[in-house]
């Protein structure tokens, strides 16, 4: 099987009506790459970083049209750049849909209606990321441990 480029990837998803959804979080990583769009990426990405596979699969799954989509881990191996570029794919998805993200960094749910806080396999704290702090419980040490040195979080 021939290597796709990443144009190859984006010329498909056109055809088949997809068009530029979810394609925000490669304009960065496409300007990095040494052909651009032209740039082969290998069978199953080898040629591309851990950041940036998980830049080209969010770019993948947002155009689905799924009710809920499930996010594991989505920057858990990722440097700050990658995240942020992550985040913002996630923020920018225009579709009404439920999201269920599974994360330890906590970049990914800034934006959350609810977050469920988990010890251990078990919800220990339900709520909104306002009331979850409000309530200094354990969530909100664990908010404080990531973004204590983070002016403004």
């Amino acid at each position: 099987m021939p290597c796709l480029s990443l144009a190859d990837i984006i010329r498909v998803r056109r055809q088949i009506g997809l068009a530029d959804l979810g394609l925000s979080t490669l304009d960065t990583l496409v300007a990095g790459l040494p052909t651009g769009w032209d740039h082969g990426a290998g069978q199953g990405g080898s040629r591309l970083s851990g950041g940036e596979r998980q830049r080209v699969s969010i770019a993948r799954a947002l155009p689905k049209p799924a009710r809920i989509l499930l996010v594991d881990e989505a920057t858990s191996a990722l440097d700050t750049e990658n995240e942020s570029a992550v985040a913002a794919a996630f923020s920018d998805d225009p579709r009404q849909r439920t999201r269920v993200i599974v994360a330890h960094r906590l970049s990914l749910i800034r934006a959350a209606d609810r977050v469920l806080f988990m010890v251990a396999g078990r919800i220990i704290e339900d709520g909104s990321i306002e009331q979850l702090l409000a309530a200094k419980g354990r969530f909100a040490d664990f908010w404080e441990q990531q973004y204590a040195a983070v002016p403004g979080t």
